[in-house]
């Protein structure tokens, strides 16, 4: 059996504010333990539950922010960026039996502890055929056209509440209780280490193989802050203004969806002002 676990770091036990996810802060470097400590505990789990292997794929900003010395030896660590399907690259090669989340978080303009969608601001809001999505949401349609069931979320309580709307099967673990957007009541790593590590060695049961899941097209309607945002995205081909403040595009498969995304959020984030955004 392979796990792939695909580690954001926001919903990392605790971590409530920017500071705490932006790499070269003095927060950064302290939470980067407390974000490892979340997913050696949920790969811990997955190997007392069965698992031969475990892939974690980083997938937060700079994608180098783990600690790889504090791992477990029986891992490996996919780091750095530019990867074909970014958070959950490592799906597609046909031997990943299930995927974890872990330090997971909820999509922009929702509430949630650093809520947000790819970008920490500009976007407001993504809706994927009608229905607002998290990058929870987005990345689980794109593991189930590989065949691979979402088997564990982590973060705060209304990522796990989130998460029961894409993979009401999976397991979930609150490591902190969404207040604000910047403030939670966290737990500390002792207790949430354990908490992870238990859900993980019973959702192991879960990663079971299934057949691809075709559910194309896929609409995707992305909002932003800024108007000269949208514009900036139609240089990504197919994708069309259809509001002051929004764009949308259709894609027939959902890989061919989040790579569409990925670069309209690349243009995007190029397009943005230091002060006026």
């Amino acid at each position: 059996m392979k796990i792939l676990i695909s580690a954001d770091m926001e919903g990392a036990t605790g971590v409530t504010w920017p500071a705490d996810v932006l790499p070269g802060t003095p927060q950064w470097e302290r939470c980067r333990a407390l974000f490892t400590s979340d997913v050696n505990a949920a790969a811990l789990g997955f190997f007392a539950g069965g698992a031969d292997e475990v892939l974690v794929n980083e997938a937060h900003w700079t994608m180098r922010n783990l600690l790889l010395e504090r791992l477990d030896e029986r891992i490996e660590m996919l780091t750095g960026r530019h990867k074909s399907l970014s958070m959950v690259e490592g799906v597609q090669h046909g031997d990943v039996d299930g995927i974890a989340f872990v330090g997971y978080h909820t999509g922009a303009g929702t509430e949630g502890v650093l809520a947000h969608t790819y970008l920490a601001n500009s976007i407001t809001g993504v809706w994927l055929n009608g229905t607002r999505a998290s990058e929870g949401r987005l990345n689980a349609h794109v593991v189930a056209e590989y065949g691979v069931p979402v088997v564990l979320v982590t973060g705060d309580d209304l990522t796990c509440e989130d998460a029961r709307g894409y993979a009401p099967a999976a397991r979930t673990v609150a490591v902190k209780d969404h207040v604000s957007r910047y403030a939670a009541v966290c737990r500390p790593p002792a207790r949430t280490a354990g908490q992870i590590e238990a859900a993980a060695k019973e959702a192991a049961a879960l990663a079971v193989r299934h057949d691809p899941v075709h559910a194309g097209p896929f609409t995707v309607d992305v909002e932003f802050d800024a108007e000269h945002l949208s514009a900036a995205a139609t240089v990504v081909p197919g994708v069309a203004r259809t509001g002051e403040r929004r764009i949308a595009y259709t894609s027939r498969t959902m890989y061919e969806a989040i790579r569409t995304f990925k670069a309209v959020t690349t243009i995007v984030s190029a397009a943005v002002e230091e002060q006026y955004g």
